[in-house]
């Protein structure tokens, strides 16, 4: 992120705005506000007006798909190297997906109006957010693949790396309840896969709590999907 450098900003935590001119961030500054998002809060609803873009600074929050029936399945994940609400930088106000935290962190959220606002008058802003929206994209494509491909230890290897690095610590909470719905699949599969890792000596899992005891080895126990992503995301995020 070469942060020693006079014309970047200091870290905030969050890839796109640590990417920006200090100059530019300046201008974005007054609008910005920080807020905590608790398990399970929604960022925005499907269907419902976005009125602010948020850029995580901890925590992971999901973009879901709702059904009919109440059911959710997980589309993508957002963490600290992106945006919340990249519709509204692709020219909509709603989506078909839900925005809700999974884990707990803070964030920086800016009212819609000055975003759009600042991606009019700051092009380094809007070239940042078109390669994080291509970065997006191949998350988006390479997760699709990857469930359909893939077994369950795998994607959750793969899941649990991704969130490992938003979180920024090596125990952070999860229940079963909520990775099965995220992983489109049975909670019963969800205890069969957590354990199969957790006697590998990859991960401990107890009581909603899930903690990275060997990272390497959960890295060997993902597929190619994670490392497509991560070399995505720093090659046009870097």
């Amino acid at each position: 992120m070469q942060a020693d450098r006079p014309d970047r900003v200091p870290r905030t935590g969050n890839h796109i705005l640590d990417a920006l001119p200090r100059a530019d961030f300046a201008r974005l500054e007054p609008d910005l506000d920080e807020v905590s998002l608790a398990v399970h809060d929604v960022v925005f609803d499907a269907q419902e007006t976005i009125t602010a873009v948020h850029f995580p600074l901890s925590g992971v929050v999901s973009l879901v798909t709702p059904m009919e029936d109440g059911s959710i399945v997980e589309v993508t994940t957002v963490g600290n190297e992106g945006m919340v609400g990249v519709p509204v930088f692709l020219g909509a106000r709603s989506t078909t997906v839900r925005a809700i935290s999974q884990v707990s962190g803070r964030a920086l959220r800016l009212p819609v109006d000055a975003f759009l606002r600042a991606v009019d008058d700051h092009s380094q802003l809007r070239a940042v957010v078109q390669r994080y929206t291509q970065a997006l994209f191949t998350q988006i494509s390479q997760s699709a693949g990857c469930n359909r491909l893939h077994s369950n230890e795998e994607r959750l290897a793969r899941w649990l790396l991704m969130s490992h690095d938003r979180v920024g610590a090596d125990r952070f909470p999860i229940t079963q309840e909520f990775l099965s719905q995220m992983l489109g699949v049975r909670r019963a599969t969800v205890t069969v896969s957590a354990g199969i890792l957790q006697r590998a000596g990859f991960i401990s899992y107890a009581r909603g709590q899930v903690t990275i005891v060997d990272r390497k080895g959960l890295e060997g126990a993902s597929c190619e999907c994670y490392r497509i992503m991560q070399t995505e995301f720093v090659r046009l995020l870097s």
